[in-house]
């Protein structure tokens, strides 16, 4: 008997090991795996953050713009008194609720020939999706400052209609284009020298003018046309400017003000990351027969543009 019980209690003792060690092993598990780098804790969110824009905080936009170029854009600056034209260097700030979201500063100086209006803005954009970072939303607003400017936003090639693209028209096509094109024109022709022959030497020459159409519209002889100064030159329009910062435009806007003058008011918005920057220069002559030059005053607004673009690269 009492080898029977000792038998029976080997038995049980051994099963019992055998289970505590396999539920020590599957409790365990691989050490290995936990050091994965695909392993991720309990309740870990799998969706990347959205990475932050690179500006934290503005300049001081009063004193971003140095006196040399303030100098320049406000010529009157010069005919003031010493305790004027430091005020005037000083500018005024705007108001604004959050001065780390959103700060400026304007400068405007009249002289007996014109009134001269310099404002620049700064725009800190911050995206509170996760899944949208701050410079995406900071060139979403500037899509948006570009409508209203109602300049054309940038075309993605890749959204290219498959009709415009002629390189990449199938041969085929291109061949039997080729082949129709001239049999076309040619009985054009054919039915364009039967019909010339008649009109050569039926209606044309009863009119007296061998068949030329006439003339419509605007006259063009000499010194007849006249230039809208509303309408800036070639090359001066609203446009993109590719060479500064991330995103930039510049628009030129001449208007009437209320005693007849013209104002005409040129602006350059340019993003940086997730950074709006926009200058707004405005003159108005005095004499209603003057019209401010667009060349020099899209010049001056633009260096100033590209200043400050500079300044915030260092920031």
């Amino acid at each position: 008997m009492a080898r029977k019980a000792y038998s029976r209690r080997a038995r049980v003792t051994g099963a019992l090991v055998l289970l505590l060690a396999l539920g020590a092993a599957g409790c365990t598990g691989d050490p290995a795996a936990d050091d994965s780098p695909d392993a991720k804790p309990a309740g870990e969110a799998t969706t990347a953050q959205a990475e932050p824009g690179r500006y934290r905080t503005l300049p001081q936009p009063c004193r971003a713009v140095e006196t040399g170029t303030l100098d320049t854009m406000l010529p009157g600056i010069a005919d003031l008194d010493e305790e004027q034209r430091q005020k005037a260097y000083e500018g005024t700030s705007s108001v604004t609720y959050d001065s780390d979201r959103r700060t400026g500063c304007r400068w405007k100086v009249d002289s007996a020939d014109a009134g001269h209006l310099l404002r620049i803005d700064f725009e800190r954009v911050v995206s509170y999706s996760a899944s949208l970072s701050d410079d995406a939303r900071a060139q979403a607003v500037y899509g948006d400052r570009m409508k209203e400017a109602d300049l054309p936003l940038p075309v993605d090639p890749r959204e290219e209609p498959v009709d415009s693209r002629t390189d990449d028209e199938p041969k085929a096509d291109r061949d039997e284009t080729r082949a129709t094109a001239p049999a076309e024109d040619a009985g054009k022709d054919g039915k364009d020298d039967e019909g010339g022959k008649d009109d050569k030497d039926g209606k044309d020459d009863e009119g007296g003018k061998g068949g030329k159409p006439e003339k419509s519209g605007r006259s063009e002889e000499p010194g007849d046309e006249t230039t809208d100064p509303s309408t800036p030159a070639e090359g001066l329009e609203p446009r993109l400017l590719d060479e500064l910062a991330d995103d930039a435009f510049i628009d030129d806007q001449l208007t009437t003000s209320s005693s007849g003058t013209g104002q005409r008011t040129v602006t350059v918005v340019f993003r940086t990351s997730n950074v709006i920057v926009t200058v707004e220069y405005e003159a108005q002559p005095r004499q209603v027969s003057e019209v401010p030059d667009s060349a020099s005053m899209q010049e001056k607004a633009r260096e100033l543009a590209a200043r400050l673009a500079e300044r915030l690269s260092d920031v």
